[in-house]
Protein backbone atom coordinates (compact mmCIF):
# COMPACT_ATOMS: atom_id res chain seq x y z
CA UNK A 1 0.00 0.00 0.00
CA UNK A 2 1.29 3.44 -0.96
CA UNK A 3 -0.29 6.48 0.77
CA UNK A 4 -1.04 9.34 -1.61
CA UNK A 5 -2.54 12.04 0.63
CA UNK A 6 -4.50 12.43 3.85
CA UNK A 7 -7.76 14.27 4.53
CA UNK A 8 -6.41 15.85 7.71
CA UNK A 9 -5.41 19.54 7.43
CA UNK A 10 -2.76 20.40 10.01
CA UNK A 11 -3.99 23.89 10.85
CA UNK A 12 -0.49 25.43 10.87
CA UNK A 13 2.49 25.75 8.58
CA UNK A 14 4.85 22.74 8.85
CA UNK A 15 7.94 24.92 9.14
CA UNK A 16 10.29 22.28 10.50
CA UNK A 17 8.88 19.45 8.42
CA UNK A 18 9.86 21.48 5.36
CA UNK A 19 13.20 22.39 6.97
CA UNK A 20 14.01 18.73 7.60
CA UNK A 21 13.12 17.84 4.02
CA UNK A 22 15.37 20.60 2.69
CA UNK A 23 18.19 19.50 5.01
CA UNK A 24 17.92 15.93 3.71
CA UNK A 25 17.91 17.11 0.10
CA UNK A 26 20.92 19.35 0.73
CA UNK A 27 22.81 16.47 2.37
CA UNK A 28 21.99 14.24 -0.60
CA UNK A 29 23.36 16.78 -3.06
CA UNK A 30 26.49 17.05 -0.94
CA UNK A 31 27.04 13.29 -1.02
CA UNK A 32 26.52 13.24 -4.80
CA UNK A 33 29.57 15.47 -5.16
CA UNK A 34 31.71 12.92 -3.34
CA UNK A 35 31.94 11.00 -6.60
CA UNK A 36 34.24 7.99 -6.31
CA UNK A 37 34.82 8.81 -2.63
CA UNK A 38 31.20 8.03 -1.71
CA UNK A 39 32.03 4.74 0.01
CA UNK A 40 34.61 6.43 2.23
CA UNK A 41 32.07 9.19 2.89
CA UNK A 42 29.46 6.67 4.05
CA UNK A 43 32.07 4.85 6.12
CA UNK A 44 32.92 8.11 7.90
CA UNK A 45 29.43 9.51 8.42
CA UNK A 46 27.22 6.43 8.32
CA UNK A 47 26.51 4.57 11.56
CA UNK A 48 28.54 1.32 11.63
CA UNK A 49 27.29 -1.05 14.38
CA UNK A 50 30.50 -3.10 14.58
CA UNK A 51 32.61 0.05 14.99
CA UNK A 52 30.28 1.42 17.67
CA UNK A 53 30.32 -1.82 19.65
CA UNK A 54 34.09 -2.03 19.43
CA UNK A 55 34.46 1.56 20.65
CA UNK A 56 32.07 1.00 23.56
CA UNK A 57 34.26 -1.86 24.75
CA UNK A 58 37.43 0.24 24.68
CA UNK A 59 37.96 2.63 27.63
CA UNK A 60 38.90 6.08 26.40
CA UNK A 61 37.61 5.57 22.86
CA UNK A 62 36.63 8.75 21.03
CA UNK A 63 32.86 8.28 20.87
CA UNK A 64 32.34 11.69 19.27
CA UNK A 65 33.60 10.50 15.87
CA UNK A 66 32.53 6.88 16.21
CA UNK A 67 29.03 7.33 17.64
CA UNK A 68 27.76 10.88 18.14
CA UNK A 69 28.61 12.45 14.75
CA UNK A 70 27.58 9.39 12.66
CA UNK A 71 24.44 8.93 14.76
CA UNK A 72 23.01 12.29 13.69
CA UNK A 73 24.76 12.68 10.33
CA UNK A 74 23.43 9.31 9.14
CA UNK A 75 19.84 10.54 9.61
CA UNK A 76 20.34 12.96 6.72
CA UNK A 77 22.15 10.67 4.27
CA UNK A 78 20.50 8.32 1.77
CA UNK A 79 21.54 5.45 -0.44
CA UNK A 80 19.96 6.78 -3.64
CA UNK A 81 17.22 8.89 -5.21
CA UNK A 82 14.45 6.35 -4.53
CA UNK A 83 15.51 6.05 -0.89
CA UNK A 84 15.46 9.83 -0.51
CA UNK A 85 12.17 10.44 -2.36
CA UNK A 86 10.23 7.71 -0.54
CA UNK A 87 11.41 8.95 2.86
CA UNK A 88 10.68 12.60 2.09
CA UNK A 89 7.24 11.73 0.75
CA UNK A 90 6.28 10.01 4.01
CA UNK A 91 7.72 12.89 6.05
CA UNK A 92 5.80 15.46 4.01
CA UNK A 93 2.55 13.49 4.16
CA UNK A 94 2.52 12.74 7.90
CA UNK A 95 4.97 15.21 9.44
CA UNK A 96 2.80 18.34 9.24
CA UNK A 97 0.09 16.96 11.51
CA UNK A 98 2.53 15.66 14.11
CA UNK A 99 4.42 18.96 14.05
CA UNK A 100 1.17 20.85 14.58
CA UNK A 101 0.23 18.64 17.51
CA UNK A 102 3.63 18.92 19.25
CA UNK A 103 4.67 22.42 18.29
CA UNK A 104 7.59 23.24 16.03
CA UNK A 105 10.64 22.91 18.29
CA UNK A 106 9.28 19.96 20.24
CA UNK A 107 8.65 18.20 16.93
CA UNK A 108 12.34 18.46 16.00
CA UNK A 109 13.37 17.00 19.36
CA UNK A 110 10.82 14.21 18.94
CA UNK A 111 12.06 13.48 15.41
CA UNK A 112 15.71 13.23 16.48
CA UNK A 113 14.85 11.15 19.56
CA UNK A 114 13.02 8.62 17.39
CA UNK A 115 16.04 8.51 15.09
CA UNK A 116 18.32 7.77 18.05
CA UNK A 117 16.08 4.95 19.28
CA UNK A 118 15.91 3.56 15.74
CA UNK A 119 19.70 3.52 15.47
CA UNK A 120 20.07 1.90 18.90
CA UNK A 121 17.60 -0.81 17.90
CA UNK A 122 19.53 -1.56 14.71
CA UNK A 123 22.83 -1.76 16.61
CA UNK A 124 21.30 -4.04 19.25
CA UNK A 125 19.98 -6.48 16.63
CA UNK A 126 23.01 -6.33 14.30
CA UNK A 127 25.96 -5.56 16.61
CA UNK A 128 28.61 -7.08 14.33
CA UNK A 129 27.48 -5.54 11.05
CA UNK A 130 30.25 -3.59 9.26
CA UNK A 131 27.73 -1.99 6.89
CA UNK A 132 27.13 1.78 7.42
CA UNK A 133 23.49 2.59 8.15
CA UNK A 134 22.18 5.74 6.47
CA UNK A 135 18.73 7.24 6.02
CA UNK A 136 15.98 9.17 7.75
CA UNK A 137 13.68 6.13 7.82
CA UNK A 138 14.02 5.45 11.55
CA UNK A 139 13.16 9.02 12.55
CA UNK A 140 10.31 9.16 10.04
CA UNK A 141 9.00 5.84 11.35
CA UNK A 142 8.59 7.61 14.69
CA UNK A 143 6.47 10.25 12.95
CA UNK A 144 4.30 7.48 11.47
CA UNK A 145 3.84 5.89 14.90
CA UNK A 146 2.82 9.23 16.39
CA UNK A 147 0.39 9.92 13.54
CA UNK A 148 -1.24 6.52 13.99
CA UNK A 149 -1.79 7.19 17.69
CA UNK A 150 -3.03 10.77 17.31
CA UNK A 151 -5.14 10.44 14.16
CA UNK A 152 -6.10 6.76 13.84
CA UNK A 153 -9.30 7.46 11.90
CA UNK A 154 -7.95 10.12 9.56
CA UNK A 155 -8.62 9.01 5.99
CA UNK A 156 -5.61 8.23 3.81
CA UNK A 157 -6.02 8.00 0.04
CA UNK A 158 -4.00 4.85 -0.62
CA UNK A 159 -2.78 3.04 -3.72
CA UNK A 160 -3.70 -0.62 -3.13
CA UNK A 161 -2.78 -3.47 -5.52
CA UNK A 162 -5.63 -5.98 -5.74
CA UNK A 163 -4.68 -9.01 -7.84
CA UNK A 164 -3.65 -7.51 -11.20
CA UNK A 165 -5.36 -4.16 -10.63
CA UNK A 166 -4.41 -1.05 -8.67
CA UNK A 167 -7.15 0.71 -6.74
CA UNK A 168 -7.28 4.07 -4.97
CA UNK A 169 -9.00 3.50 -1.64
CA UNK A 170 -9.55 5.78 1.36
CA UNK A 171 -8.44 3.86 4.43
CA UNK A 172 -8.15 4.81 8.11
CA UNK A 173 -4.64 5.85 9.07
CA UNK A 174 -4.51 3.04 11.62
CA UNK A 175 -4.95 0.42 8.88
CA UNK A 176 -2.34 1.95 6.54
CA UNK A 177 0.31 2.57 9.18
CA UNK A 178 -0.17 -0.61 11.16
CA UNK A 179 0.17 -2.57 7.91
CA UNK A 180 3.39 -0.65 7.20
CA UNK A 181 4.69 -1.52 10.67
CA UNK A 182 3.76 -5.18 10.25
CA UNK A 183 5.77 -5.37 7.02
CA UNK A 184 8.81 -3.85 8.73
CA UNK A 185 8.53 -6.24 11.68
CA UNK A 186 8.04 -9.31 9.48
CA UNK A 187 10.96 -8.32 7.25
CA UNK A 188 13.09 -7.71 10.33
CA UNK A 189 12.34 -11.17 11.70
CA UNK A 190 13.29 -12.68 8.36
CA UNK A 191 16.63 -10.83 8.29
CA UNK A 192 17.62 -11.08 11.96
CA UNK A 193 20.23 -13.77 11.32
CA UNK A 194 21.96 -11.75 8.60
CA UNK A 195 24.38 -9.98 10.93
CA UNK A 196 26.60 -8.61 8.18
CA UNK A 197 24.05 -8.19 5.42
CA UNK A 198 23.40 -4.85 3.77
CA UNK A 199 20.07 -3.66 2.45
CA UNK A 200 17.23 -2.25 4.54
CA UNK A 201 17.63 -1.63 8.28
CA UNK A 202 14.23 -3.11 9.12
CA UNK A 203 14.74 -3.06 12.89
CA UNK A 204 15.58 0.64 12.80
CA UNK A 205 12.11 1.16 11.33
CA UNK A 206 10.53 -0.98 14.03
CA UNK A 207 12.41 0.79 16.82
CA UNK A 208 11.64 4.25 15.47
CA UNK A 209 7.94 3.47 15.04
CA UNK A 210 7.59 2.13 18.59
CA UNK A 211 9.50 5.13 19.93
CA UNK A 212 6.98 7.40 18.22
CA UNK A 213 4.04 5.42 19.61
CA UNK A 214 5.27 5.73 23.20
CA UNK A 215 6.87 9.19 23.13
CA UNK A 216 3.76 10.86 21.71
CA UNK A 217 1.84 9.66 24.77
CA UNK A 218 4.29 11.44 27.07
CA UNK A 219 4.48 14.77 25.27
CA UNK A 220 1.78 17.42 25.79
CA UNK A 221 -0.12 18.75 22.81
CA UNK A 222 0.87 22.23 21.73
CA UNK A 223 -1.63 24.80 22.98
CA UNK A 224 -1.65 26.50 19.58
CA UNK A 225 -2.68 23.34 17.74
CA UNK A 226 -6.04 23.75 16.01
CA UNK A 227 -6.51 20.07 15.26
CA UNK A 228 -9.51 18.89 17.25
CA UNK A 229 -11.41 16.45 15.06
CA UNK A 230 -9.11 13.48 15.64
CA UNK A 231 -7.93 14.38 19.15
CA UNK A 232 -7.26 11.25 21.18
CA UNK A 233 -7.97 10.57 24.81
CA UNK A 234 -4.31 10.85 25.85
CA UNK A 235 -3.81 14.36 24.43
CA UNK A 236 -2.78 16.79 27.14
CA UNK A 237 -3.30 20.53 27.08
Amino acid sequence: MIPIRDANPSGSRPVFTVALILANVAAFYHQIYQGEQIEQFFAAYGLVPARVMEALQQPGANLLYVLVVPLFASMFLHGGWLHLLSNMWYLWLFGDNVEDRLGHLRFVGFYLACGVVAAATHIALHPTSPVPMVGASGAIAGVLGAYMMCFPMARILTLVPILFFIQLIRLPAFVVLFFWFFLQFFSGVMSISAETAGGVAWWAHVGGFLAGVFLIRLLPRCGRSRQRHYQTRFDKE
